[in-house]
């Protein structure tokens, strides 16, 4: 037991609380995408139900492994491949959308072919923005008002990011501007010029639209969502997955709306969460991500530079407000999106990038935390600075 504690230790840096938060998903999103596919076995799989399971259960721990490198680099490497995997991205977003895998009229994936597995660029180009976001936000304190250096670059990369994804993904273009307009708040932007960067992404969302492949869908879903008489097909099984689970749910493995409910192991996954752990479940839920977000923004209170403050307060957002979003469509509160819940929803690279973004913040608590230990032979401080420093933590 000892050696244990002692490799998790070496081995497990940073924030343990995050770790334990990250490590609890990982467990319930085993159990509940296991359930959740269990008609998608037997359509495409002949009733091989464990496949699914054991293929889920290999990209958890991919998506780990992903999270353990990431948090071993150094945060501060992030600030200078950021602008490269942002210019990448950029070509990626493009060629998929004319030429990647169509799924319900929108082209989000390319297919690699060796591996037969799917890639969503815009996982990529939504960490690279962040990223290169907060590097500029943390270079450019000392001139944020200035507008060449610092105006333009801005608004030019969220403005034209943004927008690529929006070819072809909206919803995720337009939670990624809103992380983009609430990290230059928090990097002391001035209001006047995060309005302008609304008055840029609005030209460019309006582009994305107008040549993209989702405007009317996108219409369609919100005319849809407003008429209360007739509710879209997915939200009114989600309604009978929630009103069946009560309050402590029917038990792992029983979903009856699993069979009926689009894409009850991705964009639905808190109403076949619900509906088998009732109203606790869905509560514990909901906990374990405003106790993420919380870690993550202690993480920005004790980073002593501000590209780590800026890159783990938008990497926490991101992933928080996209998972309170699409909780929100499940109990009705919004039309229907293709978000998944992160860290739970069945995926490929949302995982890996999920779980890249988790290691980024734990890299940015572990260099924190390593920085405020002791040195060897160092004199030991004396008791007022050392009350200084209690109070500072």
């Amino acid at each position: 037991m000892n050696e244990l504690k002692l490799w998790l230790r070496d081995n497990l840096k940073g924030d343990p609380i995050l770790w334990g938060i990250v490590i609890a998903f990982g467990l319930i999103s085993i159990l509940v995408v296991y359930s959740a596919t269990g008609t998608l076995a037997y359509k495409k799989m002949g009733g091989n139900t464990e496949y699914f399971l054991f293929k889920h259960t290999g990209l958890i721990f991919v998506g780990l492994a992903f999270m353990w490198f990431a948090h071993k680099l150094n945060y501060k490497y992030y600030s200078r491949i950021s602008l490269l995997a942002l210019i990448l991205s950029v070509p990626l977003l493009l060629f998929t959308w004319k030429f990647g895998s169509n799924l319900n009229e929108a082209s989000r994936w390319i297919m690699i072919p060796v591996i037969n597995q799917t890639f969503q660029p815009s996982d990529l180009a939504k960490l690279a923005l962040i990223s290169h976001l907060a590097s500029m936000l943390s270079k450019r304190q000392m001139n944020i008002t200035a507008i060449k250096e610092t105006l333009i670059p801005l608004l030019l990369w969220c403005g034209g990011i943004c927008g690529l994804i929006m070819l072809s993904n909206i919803s995720t273009g337009l939670l990624l501007f809103a992380t983009c307009m609430l990290l230059m708040f928090i990097g002391r932007v001035p209001m006047k010029y995060i309005l302008m960067l609304v008055v840029v992404g609005a030209i460019f969302g309006s582009v994305a639209l107008a040549v993209g492949q989702r405007m009317d869908t996108a219409i369609s879903r919100i005319e849809k969502f407003m008429d209360k008489d007739k509710p879209v097909f997915q939200l009114e099984q989600s309604y009978i997955a929630i009103a069946t689970g009560g309050v402590v749910g029917k038990g792992p493995g029983n979903s009856d709306q699993r069979n009926f409910l689009p894409h009850p192991y991705s964009d639905f996954i808190y109403a076949i969460i619900i509906e088998e752990y009732g109203i606790v479940g869905g509560a514990v839920i909901l906990f374990l991500y405003l106790a993420l977000l919380y870690r993550g923004m202690i993480v920005v209170a004790r980073s002593s530079g501000a590209f780590g403050g800026l890159l783990s307060a938008g990497l926490s957002f991101s992933l928080v407000i996209q998972a309170m979003v699409n909780m929100g469509v499940a109990v009705g509160l919004g039309p229907v999106t293709g978000l998944p819940l992160p860290l739970l929803s069945m995926g490929g690279t949302s995982l890996i990038f999920t779980g890249i973004s988790m290691g980024i913040i734990l890299s940015v608590s572990r260099n924190e935390m390593e920085g405020n230990l002791p040195k060897e032979n160092s004199l030991p401080k004396s008791k007022p600075q050392a009350e200084n420093v209690l109070v500072h933590a």
